[in-house]
């Protein structure tokens, strides 16, 4: 698997895959060098393979690239001008989440919406994120787009909410971003240690370390 700079490369605190450790939102892509079809594939195929509830899989991915100019146009008009360096992205991919759940074969349909779409599309991204990752792409997802630009200009159903735009492309050059955007990508990455994040036995309770508590777990059901 091709690995970043190890400046990129997560400082964990404990041991986790290398394809976790390797993976970060660059915004360095190289605007002339297109994604292979078999590849785009590829990590669509990691994506379909992610859990759901109920099997419901309610991803779907709108794809844009050189194949159909136009549309990739629209989706790069989409982005918010923070976001303006996607523009150079060769691929740009919007994830949507169908909250209707799907007709099950002999079975009662559902009633109301899937209350876990966005959770499974999240889930479905990651993997996605991941297959990217492994392949030694760039992937970086963005909530700074217009959502209703997008609804209107893709068809996207009133059952569906447009979730994140997601550039997609080959490693390029930092030094090609504009000066903020280029420091920005030297910047030490910075996580939240697990125990600001991870609680024992309740939500209140405390934060989850390898050594025991002294009282026990407090916060749960008392």
């Amino acid at each position: 698997m091709p690995t970043p700079p190890e400046s990129r490369r997560a400082p964990v605190d404990h041991p986790i895959l290398e394809v976790l450790a390797a993976r970060w939102s660059s915004r360095a892509i190289d605007p002339d060098r297109p994604l292979d079809p078999s590849t785009l594939h590829r990590v669509l195929e990691a994506a379909r393979w992610a859990p759901s509830s109920g099997n419901a899989q309610p991803w779907r991915y709108v794809v844009f690239d050189e194949r159909v100019p136009a549309a990739l146009e629209q989706a790069r008009d989409c982005l918010s001008a923070g976001n303006a360096w996607a523009r150079r992205a060769p691929a740009l991919l919007l994830s949507v989440a169908v909250r209707s759940w799907p007709p099950r074969p002999g079975k009662p349909p559902r009633d109301g919406h899937n209350p876990h779409a966005v959770h499974d599309v999240g889930a479905a991204s990651f993997a996605l994120m991941l297959q990217a990752t492994a392949e030694g792409l760039v992937v970086h997802q963005m909530s700074g787009f217009d959502r209703e630009l997008a609804r209107d200009a893709f068809a996207v159903p009133a059952d569906a909410e447009p979730m994140a735009m997601i550039a997609l492309g080959h490693p390029g050059d930092p030094a090609q971003l504009p000066p903020d955007l280029a420091q920005r990508e030297a910047r030490p990455r910075v996580r939240r240690p697990v125990h600001e994040t991870a609680v024992l036995g309740g939500f209140h309770g405390p934060g989850l370390t390898l050594d025991p508590p002294a009282d026990g777990p407090s916060g749960g059901l008392g």
